[in-house]
C-alpha cells in the first residue's frame, strides 16, 4: 500500500532582509535590524508544512544540497520533525540560497536566487525502489536546471519523471516558480501532461495558458479564472487544477466543477511576512488530496495554511496542525 507524500526539488537557504522600500537603480535603501535566515524552496517549505499539518503523515524529501554549513542548517531544520525522512537528499557542491528583500510598508518581496546544487538534480536521482508514496510533488519547474532540460520523448526531463511516477501508480503534483518569459511555453506544458494535481499562482497560470488573469493595474480578472482552469485540464492535468492568489483560491476538478473561496479577513498586524505563503497553500491542498477530501475542502485548508504562514516572517514558522489551521480559517472568514 502506498503511504505518505514525497516532496522533491528545490532545497534553499533564504536570507531575508527587512528594508524600508525597494530602491530604484543606483539609489540606496535602509536595511533594518533583524536579518532572518531560514530554509526555503519547495522541499523545505511544503515538506515542513505537511509535517506540521499532520505529525502522523510520513513525508519523504528528495533533492541535492551542498557540502557546506548551509546544507548542515537545512538538515538540522528538517530533522526537527520525526515524520520527515531525509535519506534521499544528496550532498554535493554548494547549497542554493536566495536573498529576499522584504519591504516593510507593502510586505512585498523581491528575490535574488543562486541555483547551486539544485541545478544538478536529475532523473537519475529518483531511486524508484525507494519511492512508494501516494503522491509525488515536484517544485519548482523553471528552477531545476537539469530537470528542465529537453527530452525527446516527454518534452522535458521533469515530465519524464512525472510520467514514470504515474506508471508506478503514484499521483503527481507540480509547482512552478513565478517568471515572465518564453521558458514557460517550453517547460511547463510538457509537465502538465503528466500532472494529477496542479497548484500554482495566478501569474504562473497566466503564463502557462496565455490567458490574462491580471490587468495592467494589477486587478485580478476573476471572470477569466474558469477558462484558465479549463485550459490547464486541456493541457493534461487529470484531477485538480488549483490557482491561488492574494484574493483567494480557485479550482476545478475532473468533472468540471468550479470552486472559489475568498481569502479570509486577517486582523491588522497579523501578517508578518509573505515568504512561503504559496507553498503553505500548496501543502494544505496536497494534504487534503492525500486524505481524499473534496476540492472545496482542499482550497479552504490551503487558505488556512497560507494564513498561518503569514503570521510569521519565515515560510513555515507560523504553520499549525490542520485542525488548528481550520480554526483560524473559520474565525476570520
Amino acid at each position: 500500500m502506498k503511504d505518505g507524500i514525497c516532496v522533491a526539488g528545490n532545497l534553499i537557504v533564504d536570507v531575508q532582509y527587512q528594508i524600508e522600500s525597494y530602491p530604484q537603480k543606483s539609489e540606496l535603501t535602509t536595511i533594518k535590524n533583524g536579518v532572518l535566515r531560514s530554509t526555503g524552496g519547495a522541499v523545505c517549505n511544503v515538506g515542513i508544512g505537511l509535517a506540521i499539518l499532520d505529525k502522523n503523515l510520513q513525508v519523504y524529501t528528495l533533492g541535492i544540497i551542498g557540502d557546506d554549513a548551509e546544507a548542515d542548517f537545512i538538515e538540522q531544520q528538517l530533522e526537527q520533525y520525526e515524520n520527515i525522512d531525509i535519506r534521499q537528499i544528496k550532498r554535493e557542491g554548494t547549497t542554493s540560497f536566495t536573498v529576499v528583500m522584504n519591504e516593510s510598508a507593502t510586505k512585498t518581496r523581491t528575490y535574488f536566487q543562486y541555483r547551486g546544487a539544485n541545478a544538478k538534480l536529475s532523473e537519475v536521482d529518483f531511486y524508484w525502489e525507494e519511492i512508494n508514496t501516494k503522491i509525488l510533488h515536484i517544485g519548482y519547474i523553471l528552477l531545476l536546471d537539469a530537470l528542465d532540460q529537453p527530452d525527446e520523448e516527454y518534452g522535458t526531463k521533469l515530465a519524464g519523471v512525472l510520467a514514470r511516477a504515474q506508471r508506478k501508480g503514484i499521483k503527481t503534483s507540480i509547482d512552478v516558480v513565478t517568471e515572465v518569459g518564453h521558458r514557460f511555453e517550453k517547460m511547463v506544458p510538457p509537465a502538465l501532461k503528466y500532472t494529477d494535481y496542479c497548484v500554482i499562482n495566478e501569474l504562473e497560470a497566466q503564463e502557462a495558458t496565455g490567458k490574462q488573469l491580471r490587468d495592467n493595474e494589477g486587478n485580478l480578472l476573476e471572470a477569466n479564472m474558469m477558462e484558465v482552469l479549463q485550459n490547464l485540464f486541456a493541457m493534461g492535468v487529470s484531477t485538480w487544477a488549483v490557482i491561488h492568489a492574494p484574493e483567494g483560491g480557485y479550482g476545478m476538478d475532473r468533472d468540471g466543477c468550479y470552486i472559489k473561496r475568498s481569502s479570509i479577513s486577517l486582523p491588522e498586524g497579523f501578517i508578518k511576512g509573505t515568504v512561503g505563503a504559496g507553498d503553505a497553500f500548496c501543502s494544505g491542498v496536497l494534504y487534503a488530496a492525500y486524505k481524499d477530501m473534496d476540492l472545496a475542502g482542499a482550497i479552504e485548508l490551503g487558505i488556512a495554511a497560507a494564513s498561518c504562514s503569514l503570521s510569521k516572517e519565515g515560510a513555515t514558522e507560523g504553520m499549525l496542525p490542520a485542525n488548528d489551521a481550520m480554526k483560524i480559517y473559520r474565525l476570520y472568514r
